[in-house]
C-alpha cells in the first residue's frame, strides 16, 4: 500500500444533530449522482423533530442500497441554510480540515472505484446494505494538502466550464423554441390536422440480452436513461454490434432524428447527435415529406408541452400513439418550416459543439478521478 493511504475511519466521524426545534421542513434525499435533491417522502403528519439536521460542510449518505444500485449516495451538503435527512441516514464530518479537503474528500467519494469497494463489502440483506463500520474501513489516498486543493481546484475549473457550456445550451435552445412559439403558435390560425399528418412515428427493439455477440459494438442505443440536459444525445449507456442491430426491430436512425421516451420517465425529448438505434421503450420521430428535423424537434416539444399540460393533476404514465393522433395544430406552412429551419440551424450547430465539448470534459473529470489513487 502506497505511504499517503489510510483508513477513512481515521478522518471521520459521525455527527447526530435532530431536527428537535423543527428549524427547517425541507426534506432531501441523496440520488445516486451522489447529488442532494428534494425528497418525495410523504411526510404529512410526520414528527420532523425526529429527522436529522444537515448543515454547511457535513457529509450525508445512505447506507441501505447499495448493492441494490452498485454505489454508496453520499453528498457533500454546501448550502448556507440548513436542511433535514432521513434518520436512517449516517451523517458524518471531516475530523481535521487541515489535513483532509472536505472537496477532496467528496471527489473521492465519486469514484467508481470507491463504489466498488462499498458493493463489496455489502451485507447479505436483499437490498444489500453497507455499516458504519465497514465505511471506516474503506482505504483512501491522502496526498498533502496543497495537492488536494491543486487536484480540488482543476476539477472545480471544469466543472464550471461544463455548467456554462450547458446553461449556454439551455439559453440557445429557449432562443429557437420562443422564435418557434412566435412563429407557428401566437396568432396562428389554419387547418388543423392530427400531429401525426405531420410527424412520423418509428418504433425501437431491443435484441436478445444475453446473447454476448450483440452487445458492446459500436452502435450507440438509445433508452430513456440516456436522456440529458443537452438536446442532443451523442453517447449511450449501452451500445449495439451490427449483429445486434440486425437482431432487432429497431434500425440506425440518422442524425437530428427525434426520440421521446413514452415510458418510466414519460415524455422526455432528445435528439441523435450521432446515427443511432433505439430501444422500445421510445418513439422515434420525424418529419413527413419536407418537413425539416429542426422544426419537427421544435414542434415535438411544445406539442409535449401540451399533452403535460392537460395531464396535470393525472397520471401521466405512458405515452402511445393515440395520444399523438388525438393531438390536434394547426398544419404548418412548408416554406415558412423550412425558412425556420435555416434560421435555427446555426443554434442548433453550436448547442451540438458545446455538446461535444461537455462530453470531452467529462472525461476528462473522470481522468482526474482515476488518478486520485496514484
Amino acid at each position: 500500500m502506497k505511504s499517503n493511504y489510510d483508513v477513512l475511519g481515521n478522518h471521520i466521524r459521525l455527527v447526530d444533530i435532530r431536527n428537535k426545534e423543527l428549524v427547517t421542513e425541507r426534506l432531501l434525499g441523496i440520488n445516486i449522482y451522489k447529488y442532494f435533491m428534494p425528497s418525495v417522502a410523504n411526510i404529512i403528519g410526520t414528527d420532523l423533530s425526529k429527522y436529522k439536521l444537515i448543515s454547511k460542510g457535513i457529509f450525508a449518505c445512505n447506507p441501505m442500497h447499495v448493492g441494490r444500485d452498485d454505489r454508496l449516495p453520499v453528498a457533500l451538503y454546501d448550502e448556507e441554510s440548513p436542511a433535514i435527512v432521513s434518520p436512517a441516514y449516517l451523517m458524518f464530518e471531516i475530523i481535521d480540515k487541515d489535513v483532509l479537503n472536505e472537496d477532496f474528500l467528496m471527489l473521492w467519494f465519486r469514484r467508481a472505484e470507491f463504489d466498488r469497494v462499498c458493493w463489496l463489502r455489502t451485507d447479505g440483506s436483499v437490498r444489500g446494505g453497507i455499516t458504519w463500520d465497514d465505511i471506516c474501513r474503506i482505504e483512501l489516498s491522502v496526498p498533502d494538502y496543497e495537492k488536494q486543493l491543486r487536484i480540488v481546484n482543476n476539477y472545480k475549473a471544469i466543472s464550471d466550464r461544463i455548467a456554462l457550456k450547458r446553461q449556454i445550451n439551455d439559453n440557445l435552445e429557449g432562443i429557437a423554441q420562443a422564435i418557434f412559439i412566435e412563429k407557428f403558435v401566437s396568432d396562428s390560425y389554419g387547418e388543423e390536422v392530427p400531429f401525426t399528418d405531420v410527424v412520423q412515428l418509428m418504433g425501437g427493439g431491443t435484441p436478445q440480452t444475453d446473447e454476448h455477440s450483440y452487445w458492446n459494438g459500436t452502435i450507440p442505443f438509445f433508452t430513456p436513461k440516456d436522456i440529458s440536459l443537452s438536446p442532443y444525445c451523442i453517447k449511450t449507456e449501452k451500445t449495439l454490434s451490427d449483429e445486434g442491430l440486425n437482431a432487432c426491430s429497431s434500425k440506425l436512425y440518422p442524425i437530428n432524428t427525434i426520440f421521446v421516451t413514452c415510458r418510466g420517465t414519460v415524455g422526455n425529448v432528445a435528439m441523435a447527435g450521432v446515427p443511432m438505434a433505439m430501444n422500445q421503450s421510445c418513439y422515434a420521430l420525424k418529419g413527413i415529406g419536407k418537413y425539416p428535423p429542426l422544426f419537427t424537434f421544435c414542434l415535438t416539444k411544445y406539442v409535449i408541452s401540451v399533452l403535460k399540460h392537460k395531464a396535470s393533476g393525472a397520471v401521466f404514465s405512458a405515452l402511445v400513439t393515440r395520444d399523438f393522433e388525438a393531438e390536434k395544430i394547426i398544419k404548418p406552412d412548408i416554406t415558412k418550416a423550412i425558412n425556420f429551419e435555416s434560421q435555427i440551424s446555426p443554434i442548433f450547430s453550436e448547442i451540438l459543439s458545446n455538446t461535444i465539448e461537455i462530453d470531452r470534459l467529462g472525461e476528462v473529470k473522470e481522468v482526474i478521478l482515476a488518478a486520485l489513487s496514484k
